[in-house]
C-alpha cells in the first residue's frame, strides 16, 4: 500500500491516539493486517473481534511481530509496555472499512466492481488478466471480497496500480452498497441473477434488488455492465445512470460467436463492435465461462482497449483453484468445480459437460454434494439439478446425506443414479468406475467438501 501515517490513521478511523512510549504521529505505516500470522514488519494491526475469538487479546504479539501501530477497541492494562502507537476506536471493523474508504479517496485508479449470483471469481480474474495488458491491476485476492475482505483489497493498492478489479459479495440485504460506498466503483460488472442466497433474499426479485445496488452506486460518466443472457437486464438498467454495455454470446454490443467446446476449453470469435472480430480460446470449457470472459472483454473496451489486446488477456486468463479446472488422472479427465455451488453454476457446470466431445464410448460423470442456503426451496432444487443431470445422459453421483434428493432427481428418469453417504465409500466407487478416456465433473457448496471426493478418488502427484 502506499504509505501512510499514524496521524492519518487515527484522523480516518475517528479514533484517539494513545499516549505510549515514544509516540510518533508521523510513523509511516505500509500494510494492513488483521491476523498476526501474517504480519509484517511495518504492518497496522487492526484487532478485529470475531465469534470465537478478540483480535484484542493479540495486541502485543502484535507489537512483538514488527507493527507500527495498532488499532483497538479495548485497551490493554499495560498499554505502554507495547511500544507502538495505539488508536482506540469504537469498533475495529468499522474502523477498518472508514480507513479503506478515506484511503480509496487518495489513490488515482480506477475501480471495476464485480457482483451477481455467481461467475464472480472467474470473471475477475478474466477481466484482471485482460487489464493487466495495458494497465497495472490489482485484483481480489482469494475469496476477499466481504465486509472485512473488500477493505482490506482496497488498502492493499500500491500508488503505480491504475486499475483496480474488486469482487463484491454477500449473502444478505443491505451488504453491495456499504461496499460500492468503500471501493467508489467507476465500472461495475453484474454477472448474473440466480438463485444463490435465495435463503435471505427469498426471491430473484430480491436478489436483483440487492445486486443492482451496484448499477445505482455507478457515476454518470461510469459504465455498468450487464449479460444479455439474463431476465433481469432491463432491470438493472433502469437502476443506474451510467452508461451500459450489455455482452452475450451472439447478442449484445461485445459478443461471441461460432462459439465451440474443445479438447482444451473453449473457441469463439470475439466480435465488439466498430472493430475487428479475432479468434479467442480459453483454458476453460462452458458457456457460462465465455460469458464471463465476455463480461471481462466489455470492462477493457470500457477502458479503450482494443479486440486484439483483449484477446490476448483472455487467452492468457489463469482462472482461481475449483472453478472449473481440469486435470488427468489415470487417464481420466478430472473437472475440479468445487469451490462453491447454486442451482444455477450447478446447471452451468452440468451443461459444459454434457457438451464435451465424447470420444470412443467414454462416459461422463458428475459428482455432485450439497448446494447451501436454499432455504425452503432446498429438496425441491437437488432435485430438480438431479433431474437435469440424468435427462444430460450423465452418471449421477451424490453424496452426502444432505444430497440425498439429487439422487432422487436424477432416479427418476435414469437408472444410471448412485448415491453415497460419506466421501470414502463414494470415492471407492468411482475409481472403480472409470476408465480412462472418461470424464469427471465435482462439484459441490463449501460445507459438501466435494473436493475429499476428488482428491480421494483421483489424487494427485
Amino acid at each position: 500500500m502506499k504509505p501512510i501515517t499514524v496521524n492519518e490513521i487515527a484522523s480516518a478511523t475517528g479514533g484517539e491516539l494513545v499516549a505510549s512510549t515514544a509516540v510518533n504521529g508521523e510513523a509511516l505505516v505500509s500494510s494492513v493486517s488483521t491476523d498476526t500470522r501474517e504480519l509484517s514488519e511495518g504492518s497496522l494491526f487492526i484487532a478485529l473481534r470475531g465469534e470465537n475469538f478478540d483480535g484484542n487479546a493479540f495486541a502485543l504479539k502484535a507489537a512483538e511481530a514488527g507493527a507500527a501501530c495498532l488499532v483497538l477497541d479495548e485497551l490493554p492494562e499495560a498499554v505502554a509496555e507495547l511500544g507502538v502507537p495505539v488508536v482506540l476506536v469504537q469498533d475495529t471493523l468499522l474502523a477498518l472499512q472508514r480507513l479503506a474508504k478515506w484511503y480509496r479517496q487518495q489513490l488515482n485508479i480506477r475501480v471495476i466492481g464485480i457482483t451477481g449470483s455467481n461467475g464472480k471469481t472467474s470473471t475477475k480474474d478474466f477481466t484482471a488478466s485482460v487489464i493487466a495488458q495495458k494497465f497495472k491491476v490489482n485484483a481480489t485476492k482469494g475469496n476477499l471480497n466481504n465486509h472485512i475482505g473488500l477493505p482490506l483489497s482496497v488498502l492493499s493498492t500500491e500508488e503505480s496500480d491504475e486499475v483496480c478489479v474488486w469482487e463484491m459479495g454477500m449473502s444478505h440485504a443491505g451488504e453491495i452498497a456499504p461496499l460500492c460506498d468503500i471501493a467508489a466503483p467507476d465500472i461495475g460488472i453484474i454477472t448474473n441473477i440466480g438463485t444463490a442466497h435465495i435463503e435471505f433474499l427469498k426471491t430473484r426479485e430480491g436478489i436483483a434488488e440487492e445486486k443492482s445496488a451496484l448499477a445505482r452506486a455507478l457515476p454518470e460518466r461510469g459504465t455498468l455492465i450487464v449479460p444479455a443472457s439474463c431476465d433481469f437486464v432491463d432491470y438493472l438498467i433502469k437502476r443506474t445512470r451510467a452508461k451500459v454495455i450489455v455482452a452475450g454470446n451472439c447478442r449484445g454490443a461485445v459478443r461471441a460467436e461460432d462459439m465451440r467446446i474443445t479438447d482444451a476449453g473453449s473457441a469463439f470469435k470475439l466480435c465488439i463492435d466498430n472493430q475487428d472480430e479475432i479468434a479467442v480460446e480459453l483454458s476453460v470449457s462452458g458457456k457460462h465461462m465465455v460469458n464471463n470472459a465476455l463480461l471481462a472483454a466489455a470492462a477493457g473496451y470500457a477502458l479503450g482497449m482494443n479486440s486484439a489486446e483483449i484477446a490476448a488477456g483472455l487467452s492468457a486468463a489463469q482462472l482461481t483453484g475449483g472453478r472449473l479446472q481440469k486435470f488427468v488422472s489415470h487417464g481420466v479427465t478430472v473437472f475440479d468445480d468445487t469451490y462453491n455451488a447454486n442451482p444455477d453454476s450447478v446447471i452451468a457446470a452440468i451443461d459444459t459437460l454434457a457438451e464435451l466431445p465424447v470420444h470412443n464410448g467414454a462416459r461422463r460423470l458428475v459428482v455432485l454434494g450439497k448446494m447451501a442456503e436454499l432455504g425452503p426451496h432446498s429438496d425441491a432444487e437437488h432435485r430438480r439439478v438431479g433431474k437435469i443431470a440424468a435427462e444430460k445422459n450423465l452418471t449421477v453421483v451424490s453424496v452426502g446425506v444432505d444430497a440425498r434428493e439429487i439422487y432422487q432427481g436424477a432416479s427418476e428418469c435414469s437408472d444410471d443414479a448412485h448415491q453415497f453417504d460419506d466421501a470414502d465409500s463414494a470415492a471407492t466407487w468411482i475409481k472403480n468406475f472409470c476408465k480412462e478416456g472418461d470424464s469427471a465433473l465435482f462439484k459441490g457448496s463449501r460445507m459438501a467438501g466435494m473436493e475429499n471426493v476428488m482428491h480421494l478418488a483421483f489424487p494427485q502427484n
